[in-house]
């Protein structure tokens, strides 16, 4: 039986609110877009349009795979962060509206320097870096990765929202500092892997079974590319250097605690929209 565009989508929503999916109404409009190669201008243009049996087909198997556990970001390789289209794959975690919190805070830093360095640390799609060098024009980005698939994406997404002038990507293992003759960076923005490893099991399986683990595994407590970062990069930093951190649910004092330690000052805790201390951030003063 024949169906309308604007029922298909109806019909999907509601399948996924039913499953318990909080965002149903972005994840069913995306799906059916992605399936018909509809823009949401367009799909809602030809909401009253019957749809043909073979995109309803895909619709419903794509639904199907999204119900068994993969994320639709995965499912239609591609998503949304601060305003900014990204190609994305399995090779990268999918961007959060938590993570929009980081680059908020970042950005209200670098748009007061007018010229300036910024590295973006554990890049994964580049969203953070990226959504930087859109609002600060006078920034040059790096992106440091060490995922070569990683930094395929990371690639991408430079020139699809055409920042390459402005944003480099290179290969960085942060765990192994700071590559040679990096120079220094104004402001440092990262969100590292930071779930403990023996909570990784437990996951929810649409992050367990398809997100990186490389990208998840934070070391025993989580904590080990704080203090890393922290402890190995201070190379590339110089007083008055500004690092910008998301953390993990109950992991901002620890986080705190480590930045203080090595030097760091002024250091401030931003929550989340949900009300959950998300970033950590503060000013390198001295050596200690």
């Amino acid at each position: 039986m024949a169906i309308t565009y604007n029922n298909l989508y109806m019909d999907l929503r509601q399948e996924l609110r039913q499953a318990g999916i909080e965002a149903a109404t972005l994840e069913a409009r995306e799906l059916v877009c992605y399936a018909s190669g509809k823009t949401r201008q367009e799909l809602t243009r030809d909401a009253r349009l019957y749809v043909p049996q073979s995109v309803e087909q895909q619709v419903r198997a794509l639904a199907d795979r999204h119900l068994a556990g993969e994320p639709v970001a995965y499912l239609i390789g591609e998503w949304e962060f601060y305003g900014l289209p990204l190609d994305i794959s399995e090779h990268v975690l999918i961007p959060r509206s938590d993570t929009e919190v980081l680059a908020e805070k970042a950005i209200e830093f670098v748009s007061t320097l007018g010229e300036c360095r910024v590295l973006d640390l554990c890049a994964g799609s580049g969203c953070v870096g990226l959504a930087i060098a859109s609002q600060a024009p006078k920034a040059r980005v790096v992106l440091g990765e060490l995922s070569e698939g990683a930094l395929r994406i990371c690639r991408q997404n430079i020139r699809r929202n055409g920042l390459s002038g402005q944003v480099v990507p290179l290969p960085m293992d942060v765990m192994a500092g700071p590559p040679a003759h990096m120079g220094e960076f104004d402001c440092i923005v990262s969100n590292p892997p930071y779930i403990p490893r023996g909570d990784i099991a437990g996951l929810d399986v649409s992050v367990k079974d398809y997100e990186p683990l490389m990208a998840l595994d934070g070391g025993e407590d989580g904590l080990d590319f704080y203090r890393t970062i922290c402890r190995d990069w201070r190379d590339v930093m110089h007083p008055g250097t500004r690092l910008y951190f998301e953390v993990g649910i109950g992991q901002a004092d620890d986080v705190l605690r480590i930045m203080r330690s090595v030097g760091f000052g002024d250091i401030q805790v931003v929550d989340d929209p949900a009300g959950i201390p998300r970033v950590v951030f503060g000013t390198l003063c001295e050596s200690v």
